[in-house]
């Protein structure tokens, strides 16, 4: 892995890679992947299967949902909104989905904490993954912004 590391910044700093489409190039999309892909694999079981798990089914809602490395955070974007994010709750030491917008969730097993806008969904590593209920909450959550509950901001 070092030896490609070496020749891809190699490249870059003598700029032998082309210089259109780059955003659209296999090479600027690994590059960029590589910090979020370090994070999954930085886990230890059985937390990183579950996540792993998670952003398959988060991923699979819409094919406008992007994940993407934020404040150190795997983020989920909605065409460009963040709107959940996956962490390890430091005190309970267990894998979560975290909502933006929890604000306008009313489903009794999220959790507030010291939160205002955020809601969280905890979930056992070690139990089968509630697969119904985390498509259930992604499909809220990205209703908040088809339905314009959440406004996207002009640009």
């Amino acid at each position: 892995m070092l030896g490609i590391r070496f020749r891809l910044y190699f490249l870059i700093d003598n700029n032998y890679l082309p210089s259109t489409n780059i955003n659209n190039s296999y090479f600027y999309r690994f590059m960029n992947e590589a910090p979020l892909n370090n994070y999954y694999l930085s886990l230890h079981e059985p937390d990183k299967s579950s996540v792993l798990a998670i952003r398959d089914i988060i991923l699979k809602q819409d094919k406008s949902i992007t994940n993407e490395l934020k404040y150190g955070m795997p983020f989920f974007c909605y065409k460009g909104k963040m709107f959940c994010y996956i962490w390890i709750h430091k005190k309970i030491k267990m894998p979560y989905i975290g909502f933006v917008e929890g604000k306008h969730f009313d489903e009794p097993y999220l959790i507030q904490e010291s939160r205002s806008r955020m809601k969280i969904f905890l979930i056992d590593p070690n139990k089968n993954l509630p697969v119904k209920t985390i498509a259930q909450l992604i499909y809220k959550a990205i209703n908040l912004y088809i339905n314009e509950t959440i406004k996207f901001k002009n640009k």
